[in-house]
């Protein structure tokens, strides 16, 4: 019998039927493939658990996020890996395209109109998220309003509401601060809507550090162990700092400064900031208790 740990569905390509090439000899699947790099093209593309829309939400990709795809369904469903995180699952092929061109710019406001040309008096195609790639071709002013004209015929935005795609967030807290009022959406990825830990990715891509997607995978991966008596209990004085993460089975928050907490909250719905000490009361009095508090070093300014 094999001591090796089981490998995490989530994050592993692999089926019975089919399994990425890397993992021949790994795994048992009836055959293995390379996969073929996309992009994707949409402003957001969901990532479901299986081949159909009412299936579970398990994450999303953004616009210029790179996915390996394994499989191709005649349904117009997509099997592969998002390059961002590892994760594994289905997205609608529609909203894939080829690797190039690479992203240049990316959206640093919360969301910006994507117009079919350079004039904010046309009606909008829709939305980039925050942390959406795109590339822009060239830059045109019309009206004093200077627009970012993206390639592939991809219409235009705003040109303030950009930064190049290799910006980097000086303070993450600062970052999570701007979505407080975000609704809660499981699975969520975008400033529409984000859960616990979708908050905390988002967060951190905007400064340049990878995280992985759900609570768990950041709590064995995100900064270093703190003792657990560092958040408040019964009065005592806070010792955590603007930046600590905090995490539950199932859940995580991420410090403000040492008493208050900012999270995406399936109870309230919405990213909150709420006092910690009313959080790991409330928290715990549902059956969760604190289970770990990490600090990640040169987050929070």
């Amino acid at each position: 019998m094999s001591d090796a740990p089981a490998l995490d569905h989530r994050v592993t390509p692999a089926r019975p039927d089919l399994a990425a090439r890397r993992l021949e000899g790994v795994v048992t699947a009836d055959r293995y493939v390379d996969g073929e790099v996309r992009r994707v093209v949409a402003a957001s593309a969901p990532l479901h658990r299986a081949p159909r829309f009412d299936a579970p939400l398990d994450s999303e990709a953004l616009a210029g996020d790179l996915v390996t795809i394994y499989e191709e369904t005649i349904e117009g469903w997509a099997w592969g890996e998002l390059s961002r995180d590892g994760y594994v699952g289905y997205l609608p092929a529609d909203m894939l395209g080829p690797p190039e061109p690479a992203p240049t710019h990316r959206v640093a406001a919360l969301r910006t109109f994507r117009y079919p040309g350079p004039d904010l008096k046309l009606p909008a195609l829709g939305h980039l998220s925050m942390g959406a790639g795109d590339a822009v071709v060239r830059e045109e002013e019309r009206r004093g309003t200077l627009y970012a004209v993206l390639a592939n015929g991809g219409g235009a935005v705003i040109a303030r509401h950009l930064e190049p795609a290799d910006a980097r967030a000086a303070d993450v807290v600062a970052v999570a601060e701007r979505l407080v009022g975000t609704p809660y959406l499981w699975g969520g990825a975008t400033t529409l809507g984000l859960d616990c830990s979708g908050l905390v990715q988002l967060s951190l891509r905007m400064a340049g550090v990878a995280a992985p997607r759900d609570s768990d995978q950041q709590e064995a991966a995100l900064g270093d162990d703190l003792p657990l008596d560092a958040a408040p209990v019964d009065g005592r004085r806070s010792r955590l700092w603007r930046g600590d993460l905090l995490f539950w089975p199932g859940h995580v928050g991420l410090m403000l400064d040492e008493g208050r907490l900012l999270h995406a909250s399936g109870f309230q719905m919405e990213v909150v900031v709420e006092p910690v000490a009313e959080a790991l009361a409330r928290i715990a009095a549902a059956g969760a208790a604190l289970r770990t508090a990490r600090r990640m070093t040169g987050v929070g300014a």
